[in-house]
């Protein structure tokens, strides 16, 4: 249960941070300069491209390196980083690219029509975004960020490579020394599948809130 806790906590984080970077990314993608457009090409693409197990491996120690390396430079003495705070922002990073394309898709799907109707009343890109653009996405951001979050919850195990204890290291741990792997490993089954189920239930929610007023697929039929 502790590395349940500990799972749901990562991913959490993680999905916050990918939501906060898929948000910038998809605004820059489409209002953004050539220059800020074709890093965000390049950041989407190698993340998309590069499995994430060796993405977390390269981010996790190289990237704790290079900032020890940093202070260790400007003067400052070595940091042992929080593993928790490393696993969010390493996971927060792979998920902020897949956040950017289903925002971006999102943001597209509005009609243009309401965008256009709001600047013409001379709504600041603040206002535009707070009172339009997102209540407007949302009904087309949901599903795609749903499963982000489904697949956040499972991402977590990967970090066990890196010896964050999580719930399939806890499993593997108590397992091996159990050795009754057959309960362990089910029960670690059952576990995601009710984080999963409990998921679906309140993102099903959040759905039909986020479409209140829109027609449904029977009404269109």
């Amino acid at each position: 249960m502790l590395g349940l806790l500990h799972s749901i906590e990562i991913a959490v984080g993680a999905t916050i941070v990918g939501l906060f970077i898929g948000t910038c990314g998809a605004y820059g993608k489409l209002y953004g300069g050539p220059v800020v457009r074709d890093l965000l090409a390049v950041y989407t693409t190698v993340v998309r491209a590069v499995p994430e197990l060796v993405l977390i491996l390269l981010l996790y120690y190289a990237g704790t390196d290079l900032i020890n390396q940093v202070l260790t430079a400007i003067g400052y003495q070595r940091v042992d980083i929080n593993g928790l705070v490393a696993g969010i922002a390493v996971l927060g990073f792979v998920q902020g690219a897949y956040s950017t394309e289903v925002m971006r898709g999102a943001i597209l799907a509005i009609p243009q029509g309401q965008i256009e109707a709001a600047r013409a009343y001379g709504m600041s890109p603040g206002l535009l975004l707070r009172r339009i653009t997102l209540p407007a996405m949302l009904p087309f951001a949901i599903p795609g960020l749903a499963n982000l979050w489904l697949i956040a919850t499972k991402d977590t195990a990967l970090l066990a490579v890196v010896g964050f204890f999580e719930l399939t290291l806890a499993t593997r741990q108590a397992a091996g020394v159990t050795k009754a792997y057959l309960i362990f490993y089910l029960a670690a089954g059952v576990l995601y599948l009710a984080v999963t189920l409990f998921s679906n239930l309140l993102l099903g929610r959040a759905e039909k809130w986020a479409r209140r007023g829109m027609p449904s697929i029977k009404d269109a039929r």
